[in-house]
């Protein structure tokens, strides 16, 4: 029996079928497979193309200081900037890049755990090593949409003749809302999305194509896998999702067509047993490590009490745009996170919905639309959620492993995929089709050529110009310069080894985590961002964690209970603090501030039971570690101590810091 898929012309533009005789002929015979345009050259030019877009859109980096210019020294931007530095400082002293005891001290972090980007940051290590972790982060933000879009169009440049439309459906993923909104907070485990397009290729040669050898397409996808696990773990998990759907999909059409399903499998299954074979063995200890390595996160990841699987997307916002919130955007710039408005990662838009819509009737009997049609409808209402009201399809995997830390609203960069493989499609064969005109079988020259072209581009816009319009207002992505505090720049690179600091603001702003970084590892951290800080995780410094997130988080004066001190003091003892330092607000952007200085002063002067120096712009505790015991304080003395201006002149503060170290007066 001939095996399908055995030429160009048959896999490439058409599914086939084997006829009774065994002939193998096109599913949609209403047209023939045109001469293929597109080459090596053409490969060039989509990735220039997409490149000069990525750099446009990141301009206010790359015109100015890209080693000291990013979204934010602050918020998540200032998480992934840390998880660059680590990799690259572990490397260079023989350390471990999954693992570190410099954030979350004494326990650590385990990267793999976390959102983390390990590869990147590892293959980026020379240039964290040269320019400096913010130049990296650059780099990746710039590099995210360029190599997915990049993935999109050698994709569909297996399924479509014209090279324009393999540009046109990269360009919609690439660039999609999804990925967009994804790198406002340097959020790279979801914006860095070349895998997804190249594991669906590679699935396409897996039961479609048939012309590598099948151990190579199986130790591709293991490879890929492991990729996308260093990359971002939760990504991985709704790829796979994702890709299990979509091949029992394909095996229901062959079950339809048996004599193909019976060509095919002898190659598919040999693949698949490669596949899985060289998945196991790659990500064998990574996987090991993420689920059961040193200060690896189990169970609820964010806590028993999270919302994550309620994350889900709205299906209106599918197709009418959100209008950003002023409240939203306005506590995101006070706590730290994107400096422009809050925009809709799942924007379709009527255009490109009723673009595949009408494609679909249109060219009823290509498989590949149907296929792509379903998965998106089907990753659409996953990404709903459980929701609030009703029931939802997230219902039917929540509950399975792992599934309680996946954020279902994730989904839609699966949805965008489908979309970008049809309307890549849906524009080839309107170029085809115009091209041919009415009767024919191939381009009615020159004249024809222009008007397909010209109507799969008006397709292409009707398609994308909402979405570009809804952006448009917002390009270039707005950038802020990063630089530390004073004492952080001139005091910090010279401190002896081994110094463990507690660094203000404590929780959730993160930006100490670009101090650090941007300060190559000089020192350790207690605290840090992300999943490691929630409570359930802080052990017997609980109660001491709980008090210090919340007054780094409180505006004006805060009362200071002797409770409160007890535990703090625990806390530093516990962490094993040598060093405490609070950045001067009044020389910091709103989101690096602390607005409760004065009575966070009085807190650790009395935890600590010594008064801190004012230096180069920071109130700094040198030596907290005490040789003694502290004698207890009142209420009333720590009432009186903390009275004036929540943030006020040094010499205010300073004597805030030596009331409570002075004797109460006798009653």
């Amino acid at each position: 029996m001939t095996v399908v898929g055995a030429t160009a012309e048959s896999t490439d533009a058409e599914p086939t079928e084997v006829t009774h005789a065994g002939a193998p002929e096109p599913v949609d015979v209403s047209e023939t497979t045109p001469t293929r345009t597109h080459g090596w050259w053409s490969l060039v030019a989509g990735a220039a193309g997409y490149l000069v877009l990525s750099v446009a859109l990141w301009w206010n980096v790359w015109s100015t200081h890209p080693t000291s210019t990013t979204t934010c020294g602050c918020g998540d931007s200032s998480l992934f900037t840390w998880f660059f530095e680590w990799p690259a400082y572990a490397m260079a002293h023989g350390l471990n890049p999954l693992y570190s005891t410099y954030l979350f001290h004494p326990g650590g972090i385990n990267l793999l755990s976390n959102t983390a980007e390990v590869g990147l940051g590892i293959v980026l290590a020379p240039v964290t090593w040269v320019f400096g972790p913010i130049a990296t982060l650059n780099v990746v933000l710039t590099l995210s949409p360029f190599l997915s879009a990049l993935a999109m169009y050698v994709l569909l440049r297996r399924w479509v003749s014209w090279s324009p439309a393999a540009f046109v459906g990269g360009l919609l993923y690439g660039f999609s809302p999804f990925i967009m909104v994804s790198l406002d907070d340097a959020h790279l485990m979801l914006s860095m999305a070349p895998v997804p397009p190249l594991v669906v290729l590679c699935l396409d040669e897996l039961f479609i194509r048939q012309r590598w050898r099948p151990w190579l397409t199986g130790l591709a996808i293991g490879v890929l896998a492991l990729a996308q696990l260093l990359v971002g773990t939760e990504s991985l998990v709704l790829l796979v999702i994702m890709a299990a759907v979509g091949s029992i999909l394909v095996l229901l059409w062959g079950l339809a067509h048996w004599p193909v399903l019976v060509a095919r499998a002898p190659y598919a299954l040999r693949g698949i047993a490669a596949a899985v074979i060289s998945s196991v063995v790659l990500l064998a200890y990574p996987a090991w490590f993420a689920l059961a390595g040193p200060a690896h996160l189990s169970g609820d990841v964010w806590g028993s009490n999270g919302l994550l699987s309620y994350g889900g997307s709205t299906m209106g916002l599918f197709v009418h745009p959100m209008v950003p919130s002023a409240h939203i955007t306005a506590l995101t710039h006070q706590l730290g996170g994107y400096q422009g408005p809050t925009l809709s990662q799942q924007y379709l838009g009527y255009g490109l919905v009723g673009v595949l819509a009408v494609g679909l009737v249109l060219w009823h009997r290509d498989v590949r639309l149907w296929l792509f049609g379903a998965l998106g409808v089907l990753a659409a209402f996953w990404s709903l959620g459980l929701s609030f009201h009703g029931w939802t399809l997230w219902r039917l995997v929540v509950r399975a492993p792992l599934m309680e830390n996946v954020i279902p609203s994730r989904f839609v960069l699966a949805v965008y995929l489908c979309a970008a493989v049809m309307l890549g499609i849906i524009c080839d064969r309107t170029y085809r089709a115009v091209a041919a005109g009415p009767g024919r079988t191939t381009s009615g020259g020159m004249g024809s050529a222009v008007a397909g072209a010209v109507t799969s581009m008006l397709v292409a816009a009707i398609a994308l110009v909402p979405i570009i319009s809804y952006f448009s207002g917002e390009m270039p992505l707005k950038t802020t310069p990063v630089e530390s505090p004073q004492w952080f720049r001139t005091v910090a690179p010279h401190l002896p080894e081994d110094q463990v600091l507690l660094v203000f603001p404590f929780a959730f702003r993160q930006s100490n985590m670009t101090w650090q970084a941007l300060n190559h590892m000089r020192y350790a951290m207690v605290g840090g961002g992300g999943p490691n800080s929630i409570l359930a995780r802080a052990g017997k410094e609980r109660a001491g964690q709980s008090y210090l997130a919340n007054i780094s988080l409180a505006g004006g004066r805060q009362e200071i209970v002797p409770e409160e001190v007890t535990a703090v003091r625990g806390a530093l003892d516990g962490w094993g603090v040598t060093g405490v330092v609070i950045p001067d607000p009044r020389h910091l952007p709103e989101y690096e501030q602390v607005f409760a200085v004065r009575s966070i002063v009085v807190l650790i002067t009395a935890a600590t039971g010594h008064a801190p120096e004012y230096v180069a712009g920071s109130w700094v505790w040198s030596s907290p570690h005490r040789t003694g015991t502290v004698a207890p304080f009142s209420t009333a003395q720590l009432d009186r101590c903390s009275q004036g201006p929540a943030n006020d002149t040094v010499a205010s503060i300073q004597a805030s810091a030596a009331c409570i170290l002075t004797p109460s007066p006798a009653p």
